[in-house]
């Protein structure tokens, strides 16, 4: 039989003893979680993910500051109020444009037949770039993309495509300027701008065409460099067409509408253009920065340094 006097003694001890295993237990977890903590630092430090933290610092670092956006967004305005000058002046001068001055490394990018549902491709590709570009559209065409204006001239300028896209110089003076106008209104009544660049289909024009054109006092815009696009190139030969006769300066026709000239652009084009390093601007910048000079335009496409001589284009 026990002694009753030892029964308190060994209830402290029992006491003692499990505080005693509650403490090592505390230090034991505390141990596992200082463990398991420097494991999974040493784990993100060195698995794939931690490659990606570099890169998005880089890219917030590459944001550029508001002071720059603001500079940016001011030149931009200033070159469209330059780029309207240009335009007015040569309108006074009652020639077509073929091409630039040659004297830059900008280029005129220039569609064709729009808007249509490869539109919003070519757009996409553009603001990627921060390329500019010109869009003559079809009047026609508007009621069923009534949106896409407002979307190309935030990335450029728009003309007049004629409303039925007809062959001008098929048509008397009066269909010819009702072709204009309807396109011109349309378009301002979407947009609310006053559009004063025009491009005959086919490039088709003779001197009733172009005495409509100045009384309307639009400037004609034909081109320099056509890609054939409208012809059934191919992606690869749309690309070797504007390629081969690249220069600066150049105005290039393209069509909108048209998958292999989106494919072109997309793998070959665009790429190609950033990595020569030149500039990509609409038709009125173009004029502003590197405009044709008079003896140049008397002389039409044959004051251009490199052409691709489509019968059209020559304007004959």
């Amino acid at each position: 039989m026990s002694d009753p006097s030892n029964v308190p003694f060994a209830r402290q001890q029992r006491r003692a003893q499990a505080r005693r295993r509650r403490r090592r237990k505390q230090v034991l977890l505390a141990i596992v979680a200082a463990v398991a903590a420097v494991l999974a630092g040493a784990w993100i430090a060195f698995s794939p993910l931690s490659e990606h933290r570099p890169v998005r610092r880089a890219a917030s670092a590459r944001r550029p500051p508001k002071t720059v956006v603001l500079a940016h967004q001011r030149a931009t305005a200033r070159e469209a109020i330059l780029g309207k000058e240009a335009v007015a002046r040569f309108v006074r001068l009652h020639e077509p444009i073929y091409c630039g001055g040659h004297r830059g490394r900008a280029v005129a990018l220039t569609f064709d037949d729009g808007p249509g549902p490869y539109t919003h491709l070519a757009l996409r590709l553009l603001r990627r770039y921060r390329a500019r570009a010109t869009f003559f559209l079809v009047g026609r065409l508007l009621e069923g993309w009534p949106q896409i204006p407002a979307r190309e001239l935030r990335l450029g300028t728009l003309g007049d495509h004629t409303w039925s896209h007809a062959d001008l110089a098929l048509l008397p003076p009066t269909a010819i300027a009702g072709e204009l106008a309807k396109t011109r209104q349309a378009i301002a009544s979407l947009v609310h701008v006053d559009v004063r660049l025009f491009r005959p289909p086919y490039g088709a024009r003779n001197a009733a065409v172009d005495r409509v054109a100045r009384r309307l006092r639009m400037l004609e815009v034909l081109w320099n460099v056509d890609s054939l696009d409208s012809e059934g190139a191919d992606a690869a030969k749309i690309a070797r067409n504007v390629k081969s006769h690249l220069s600066p300066g150049a105005i290039i026709l393209m069509h909108e509408n048209r998958g292999q000239t989106i494919k072109a652009l997309t793998f070959t084009l665009l790429p190609e253009l950033r990595r020569l390093h030149y500039r990509l601007v609409s038709i009125p910048e173009l004029l502003a920065t590197d405009p044709p000079s008079v003896t140049q335009l008397h002389r039409g496409l044959g004051g251009c340094s490199k052409n691709t001589l489509s019968l059209r284009a020559r304007g004959a």
